[in-house]
């Protein structure tokens, strides 16, 4: 699992990334009540907008820590937000993208690095 400085998270399978919001993400949020997930065959580029979460706190642009073509958006979440909550580096994914450039992850955080980011805030 790697993660970005805006508190994103991505798993990288074979050419295939989850993508969701970290744990951190989602305590700051507070209770989550809308997720937008991106549609399958939507093309995003690093750092782009590519879903929103709403919680009773705010709202926030969820951006992708890499570039590719959208497989996946989470259905789930369009009925059940709270799982962000629940489970945010798990059943709460946002979506999965089909990797163009695999060597993007690179330039992420592993879990250590993420952590001492963290300590940093």
């Amino acid at each position: 699992m790697h993660f970005t400085k805006d508190h994103e998270w991505v798993r990288l399978d074979g050419d295939v990334a989850t993508v969701g919001i970290t744990r951190h993400a989602a305590d700051q949020l507070g209770d989550v009540v809308f997720v937008e997930t991106p549609e399958a065959g939507k093309t995003v580029g690093k750092g782009d907008s590519f879903a929103v979460v709403e919680s009773v706190k705010a709202a926030s642009d969820v951006y992708a820590p890499v570039s590719g073509e959208v497989i996946e958006g989470n259905s789930v979440l369009a009925t059940a937000p709270e799982t962000v909550n629940a489970d945010a580096e798990g059943e709460g994914w946002f979506a999965k993208i089909k990797v163009s450039d695999a060597g993007q992850i690179d330039g992420l955080m592993d879990r250590a690095a993420y952590d001492e980011f963290l300590a940093t805030l």
